[in-house]
């Protein structure tokens, strides 16, 4: 990947009727998210785990993550990074880039890596570029948690003292990474959402609704679920 760089250390209910809730307090939480500031770029960092364990959906998911960013484009105000860790201790970031396709490329280029998991690496990244200048919102797509959650949680903590709401997309079902990945979503004053591969649609509507509203805040995601039915209408619902 062409620029990028290493990031440095620092009572039960049915699967489709837990989806269907994880969804609505997903779009609820994304509507209590503090709004970018007016006549600012979007910043939208994008973390993906490319660890061995996702391999077997890695292409799908690819795809959909592509697809996000295509409802920015008529916005004209979001920037992205890509940032991914596989292997033996690799976490890279990319450039920060304006184009679409150019980050569809940059994504596409990624291949699985068998390794640990390393979410504080991404945590600290996020904190550390806002510093430099505001991030809106960083997206998470990942399945497992390997790291010590409260060492997690403080570096959440941390990033949500500087406002930068994690919006965190988990494939699959360990308990142990959804304990965990719902503490920094809760910290960061983000959310959590959990996804499937009987749930590729609508995973792509959420990603959507987070790159609409990291471009252009509340109004625009208002404008962009207008023409939209199913989850993304939730999500205007709560905003009314």
């Amino acid at each position: 990947m062409s620029g990028k760089r290493d990031i440095r250390s620092s009572g039960a209910k049915a699967p489709a009727e837990r989806r269907s809730a994880d969804v609505e307090r997903f779009l609820n939480q994304v509507a209590a998210a503090p709004p970018r500031a007016a006549g600012t770029r979007g910043r939208l960092m994008f973390a993906m785990d490319a660890t061995a364990s996702r391999e077997p959906t890695w292409d799908r998911a690819c795809a959909i993550q592509g697809d996000m960013f295509t409802a920015t484009d008529t916005l004209g105000g979001l920037e992205v990074q890509l940032v991914f860790y596989r292997g033996y201790n690799e976490c890279k970031a990319s450039p920060w880039v304006s184009n679409s396709a150019d980050l569809v490329r940059r994504m596409t280029a990624v291949r699985c890596l068998g390794g640990h998991t390393q979410i504080g690496r991404v945590l600290s990244h996020a904190a550390s570029e806002t510093r430099k200048k505001k991030v809106n919102a960083l997206v998470f797509v990942g399945d497992a948690m390997e790291e010590p959650v409260d060492d997690l949680c403080h570096a959440a903590g941390e990033l949500g003292l500087l406002g930068v709401p994690a919006f965190i997309f988990h494939e699959g079902g360990d308990p142990v990474a959804e304990r965990g990945f719902r503490q920094i979503a809760k910290l960061t004053k983000g959310a959590y959402c959990r996804f499937d591969a009987g749930s590729a649609e609508q995973l792509k509507d959420l990603l959507s609704a987070v790159a609409v509203y990291a471009a252009g805040g509340r109004k625009a995601l208002l404008d962009y679920s207008g023409n939209r039915s199913g989850v993304v209408r939730l999500l205007t619902n709560e905003m009314k």
